[in-house]
């Protein structure tokens, strides 16, 4: 069968590349990372990173299984395609001892039989001495496993091993769908037309421009801010693992150990908005993603990371924008919307750690091949 694959991103790439290993012929489409953002007007994908979370602890039994069962195969596709995106520096997850938040994470732990060590107080402080942490606070520390993910990278490592099993890459963009006895027929950008007997549509954010309201969802805008640092700053930082910190007013800012980025840089990245603001339209989205995000929000992180790292040297700062793209469920559209177009998008925050096993999810479904029953149970937070 011959499927087409909308979207070369991080679930789309997966996607292909599972296609591609179930024996199906494969046209992954999707446009390249823009190199000048600010004149860009076509759709943007969330992969355009160097730094992403990467952790197996998840209180929501559809995220705990996808993100075990992805970075169960992380070095395996880094081998693979001979592509690094996986830096195992650990994860820690801190908060009110006896929180809801916390319990739910133990809860986790205990069930899923996840590695991790739980530090208090004094014991906390010694081992992650960079952090300043209130009284009381508890931390889980996933030492293997876990750490800090490239997207962008792990993109590449996708569509290298997608490309070497067969799939043809296009680089651009669907602006229409269109349905027939012979399939479905997709309008590119460019003027272009391609046939295939199905696509699955991994374009997440974007998805309104070519399935309208079809189907729910809700894409919020997001704020990253990036803390410079030097060369002997990050080697005072080693060690350092990723942190998300769970606070008792139900804000979660996480926070990035020092990551170099295409300019040859050292950033810590920390993200964490307060608002869901929504984004309605394509041209509201690539708007968002032209901007350096929303200006209270960079504020507001700086002042976080400052208190809780206070001794951090930063020798500049700077911020862009991000897009999370929610389900009422909280777990990905796997739907047919038709017998040729089916779905596979909406990460809620979560899709580039566990994007290999959302595609390959997003692979049985367009494939009609039965999906787990855990992949279609709900995960509302």
């Amino acid at each position: 069968m011959h499927i087409a694959v909308i979207g070369a991103g991080m679930i789309g790439a997966a996607a292909a590349r599972h296609l591609v290993g179930m024996g199906h012929q494969v046209t992954l489409v999707g446009p390249a990372e823009p190199e000048d953002p600010a004149s860009w007007q076509g759709p943007f994908g969330s992969h355009y990173d160097a730094g992403r979370i990467t952790r197996q602890l998840d209180p929501w039994l559809f995220w705990s299984r996808v993100s075990r069962a992805s970075i169960a195969r992380y070095r395996e596709i880094e081998t693979a395609s001979g592509v690094p995106f996986f830096s195992e520096v650990g994860s820690l997850m801190a908060g009110p001892a006896g929180s809801v938040q916390m319990n739910r994470l133990e809860a986790t732990r205990d069930r899923d039989a996840v590695p991790c060590e739980s530090l208090r107080d004094a014991e906390l402080a010694d081992r992650f001495p960079w952090f300043d942490f209130a009284p009381g606070t508890l931390g889980l520390h996933e030492r293997v496993n876990a750490g800090v993910i490239d997207p962008r990278a792990l993109v590449r490592a996708q569509i290298t091993l997608a490309q070497a099993g067969g799939a043809r890459l296009v680089r651009d963009h669907v602006t229409a769908l269109d349905e027939s006895a012979e399939g479905v027929t997709l309008a590119l950008a460019g003027g272009e037309q391609l046939t295939a007997d199905r696509a699955l549509l991994a374009t997440g954010g974007f998805s309104r421009a070519l399935v309208g309201e079809a189907l729910p969802f809700s894409v919020y805008a997001r704020t990253v801010v990036f803390f410079e640092v030097s060369e002997a700053e990050a080697a005072r930082l080693a060690g350092m693992p990723t942190l998300i910190a769970l606070l008792p007013n139900g804000e979660d800012p996480y926070l990035l150990p020092p990551v170099r980025y295409p300019d040859g840089k050292l950033y810590l990245k920390m993200g964490g908005d307060r608002v869901d603001r929504p984004l309605t339209s394509p041209e509201e989205l690539s708007a968002w993603f032209r901007s350096p995000g929303d200006p209270e929000e960079v504020a507001y992180l700086d002042g976080v990371m400052r208190a809780r790292m206070p001794s951090l040297e930063i020798l500049s700062t700077s911020s862009a924008a991000c897009v999370t793209t929610y389900t009422p469920r909280n777990i990905p559209h796997f739907t047919a919307l038709s017998a040729c177009i089916h779905t596979a998008f909406a990460g809620g925050g979560r899709g580039a750690k566990n994007s290999d096993e959302l595609g390959r999810l997003g692979a049985l479904q367009v494939a009609g091949e039965a999906l787990p029953d855990w992949a279609s149970e709900p995960a509302v937070a």
